[in-house]
């Protein structure tokens, strides 16, 4: 997963001006090192002033960043020096970031004794982990056992006001960067940060701190967000994580019906006010879990209706994904089931039976309900992390014959497993299929090993997929293959297409086609320097003369030096009065 893409208004956001100040200091004086991105989780170790590094935590989703800590004492308002010096290497360097293998990917490299051996060895350095190892096993080999119910909630309050602060001032912030001329929008990343700390309670069973984080924020947004309005700052992405949030503390929590007509009452005033749409709130709020059809379906009693009396609404599919979650977050395993499959929503319902061990129950599930390739994709990881390789297989397989949005993703993990199993028919079939929608160079030479002596007949399919693919991006894949292959004109026929955005691949297809044709080197290195020429932008005349080398090497190649030196000649006496352009002529030898 690659990392988030990080701002520096982001860090000062969430640094106050001392903290980023020294911060900054640190990240200039190389303090940061060791930083490594293992999946969804960046660790760095930063030197301060204690003989012994400190270490800062960074997780992230597909949505940005979900949590950051660091282990020195900072205690003050925002992120510590340690952490802005860490997110300045994040947006400045991240070429700098260490890739390593996640936890799963160290898992999967030991077979069962290994595994066995690292769990022994980590209890006798760690003893209170045999209690932890205890618990889980208990769950995963008898979870209907495990199963609890709802704990009691504890109803602690917390101060509101720093987070309407926090709010007020996003807003301020960002009318200050629009007025700056800055045309990106970042008030959504912000207050989304916001928006996670509220969920971040509910997760912890805190309903009611949350339930006052999210008053606060949306109080806070209602009343000035005529000032961001005005910049044409929009609040659909926002209203639709508030609903999402508002809607598990609502059902994290034990509201009396004073505070449920409290809280209705304040979001019917903000619908109006905000021009936003509360609707899946207010419904969570009326249903709670005592909404008979829902209780009739977590008894097991599931009809064609689902867990709804009355109109199944759009948002049904949001608010039962809430349920769900919270619903594993207490371990109601079962409850769990019975919701994902009367609300349809079968790639929780397999992956869950999967997650319990019902490996068996999973896939006769999978061939009667399974009907996209995220769902079988789904499906598959979490066979694989039950240790049922060739289950997993099989169902991946099935999966890339259904419709779907992943399709290279899983033909690749697909592959890599049938690998593993030494099954390389399995593993030619699918890498082909995420060839399909994504040519790749590595991908077109793995196929290469896997067809063996079948090669030269699975080649010509994978070229005529190449030529005829038209999807943006693959043109650097394409023009390896090609010159791979020896299929000069290819080649040609891709770069004469490309903007000189794209000069290093063309160059690449240039140096190949010198010999070739070396017409189509001359015309088309030509036309692309004299346009940077004529254009008369200094800047530029260094990609000028790049463009002009390559034509004389193919004037030369070609035995046309005399045609090369009357084209020069012509150059310098069309634009004699470029002085820079001149000085490069004879500083490039250009003779």
């Amino acid at each position: 997963m690659s990392i988030p893409q990080i701002s520096e208004f982001t860090i000062r956001r969430h640094s106050n001006a001392k903290s980023f100040q020294r911060g900054e200091a640190y990240y200039e004086a190389g303090a940061v090192n060791a930083i490594t991105q293992r999946g969804n989780l960046l660790q760095a170790d930063v030197a301060g002033t204690q003989a012994r590094p400190y270490h800062v935590n960074l997780n992230f989703d597909s949505s940005g960043l979900t949590s950051v800590n660091c282990t020195c004492a900072y205690d003050f308002d925002g992120w510590c020096k340690h952490i802005v010096a860490t997110m300045l290497v994040c947006a400045r360097n991240p070429e700098n970031i260490e890739q390593r293998p996640t936890l799963e990917q160290l898992l999967n490299r030991l077979d069962y004794i290994q595994t066995q051996r690292l769990l022994q060895e980590l209890v006798k350095e760690y003893p209170p982990l045999i209690e932890e190892i205890d618990r889980h096993v208990g769950w995963m080999t008898n979870p209907a056992a495990q199963q609890k119910t709802t704990k009691p909630l504890l109803h602690i309050t917390i101060d509101p006001a720093p987070f309407r602060r926090q709010v007020r001032q996003i807003l301020r912030d960002t009318v200050r960067y629009f007025e700056e001329g800055c045309e990106e929008d970042p008030i959504a990343d912000e207050l989304l940060s916001v928006v996670q700390t509220a969920v971040d309670f509910s997760e912890r069973g805190e309903g009611k701190n949350a339930i006052a984080i999210l008053e606060a924020i949306t109080f806070t947004c209602v009343q000035n967000w005529d000032d961001v309005a005005e910049y044409g700052a929009e609040n659909d992405e926002l209203v639709g994580e508030l609903n999402n949030a508002w809607c598990e503390a609502i059902l994290s929590s034990e509201l009396t019906p004073e505070e449920k007509v409290d809280i209705q009452i304040n979001l019917e005033a903000w619908q109006d006010e905000w021009n936003a749409d509360f609707g899946m709130v207010m419904e969570a709020l009326r249903q709670g879990w005592d909404y008979p059809p829902l209780v009739q379906v977590l008894e097991g009693n599931i009809t064609e209706r689902g867990a709804w009396e009355e109109d199944v609404p759009d948002y049904a599919d949001d608010l039962a994904l809430i349920r769900l979650k919270i619903l594993e977050r207490q371990e109601r395993y079962q409850e769990y089931l019975y919701l994902a499959e009367a609300e349809e929503q079968t790639q929780q319902y397999l992956t869950m039976l999967g997650r319990l061990g019902r490996v068996e129950e999973a896939i006769d599930a999978a061939q009667i309900q399974m009907n996209s390739m995220e769902e079988a994709f789904a499906l598959t990881k979490t066979l694989s992390d039950q240790g049922a390789l060739q289950q997993a297989l099989n169902i991946a397989q099935s999966g890339l014959n259904l419709p779907g949005n992943c399709q290279y993703e899983l033909g690749i993990w697909t592959s890599d497993l049938a690998v593993e199993l030494g099954n390389n028919e399995a593993a030619l079939l699918a890498i082909k299929a995420a060839f399909q929608v994504k040519p790749s160079f590595v991908d077109y030479q793995k196929m290469a090993e896997l067809a063996g002596e079948n090669w030269g007949s699975v080649k010509i399919d994978l070229l005529r997929i190449v030529r005829s693919y038209s999807g943006w991006g693959t043109e650097s894949a394409k023009v390896d293959i090609f010159l791979h292959e020896g299929l000069i004109d290819d080649a040609i026929a891709i770069a004469s297409e490309l903007s000189s955005y794209y000069s290093e691949l063309i160059h690449r297809v240039m140096d190949a086609a010198i010999s070739h044709n070396p017409g189509w080197v001359i015309a088309n290195a030509r036309r692309r320097a004299e346009k940077i020429m004529d254009g008369g932008k200094a800047e530029y005349y260094y990609y000028a003369v790049e463009w002009l080398k390559k034509a004389r090497i193919a004037y030369l190649e070609s035995g046309k030096k005399a045609d090369w030196l009357t084209y020069r000649e012509n150059l310098m006496q069309t634009h004699a009065r470029k002085r820079k352009l001149m000085e490069m002529f004879q500083q490039r030898g250009m003779d």
